[in-house]
This record gives structure tokens, C-alpha cells and sequence, in this order.
């Protein structure tokens, strides 16, 4: 189950494999969406420790900072029991 919620950006760590994917060409281009319509889809994190891991929306995360924000809307991502 998702939970919403909104988190600081310094509270959440990129992956370095997945930093790896980063694409400037489409964090401007969704830079500029989100200016002009809102975030629509929230980002997914998991906890760790007293911060957040990104799951998934690294181009809308780090679209988010290059446009100066300090908040971001996220999915918190739980682990599922078996």
C-alpha cells in the first residue's frame, strides 16, 4: 500500500547506480512541465534509517531541485510481508 506524503529533498539519497541514468535534456523538459502543470505524479521512496531511498522519478526529483524547491510530493513504499 502507498502512502503520500511530503518530504524534504535533502532527506532523500539516490541510488548511485541510478544516478547513473540521469538524462539534463529530460529533467529541463519536465522542469518545464511542472511549471507549467504541477507535479502530477508523485515520486516513490523507501525509508531508511531517519531518511529516504528514491525508488522510482529521479528526472522528476531532480527536475524539483533545478527548479529550487525544497519539498517534493512522494509515495512511501513499504515492504510487503510474507
Amino acid at each position: 500500500m502507498l502512502e503520500k506524503q511530503t518530504l524534504s529533498l535533502t532527506d532523500i539519497r539516490v541510488p548511485a547506480k541510478r544516478a547513473k541514468t540521469l538524462d539534463p535534456a529530460k529533467v529541463q523538459s519536465l522542469g518545464e512541465d511542472i511549471l507549467q502543470n504541477g507535479m502530477t505524479i508523485p515520486i516513490q521512496v523507501r525509508r531508511d534509517g531517519t531518511g529516504f531511498i528514491l525508488v522510482e522519478g529521479l528526472h522528476r526529483l531532480e527536475a524539483m531541485r533545478a527548479l529550487g524547491e525544497t519539498y517534493i510530493e512522494a509515495y512511501l513504499v513499504r515492504a510487503r510481508l510474507h
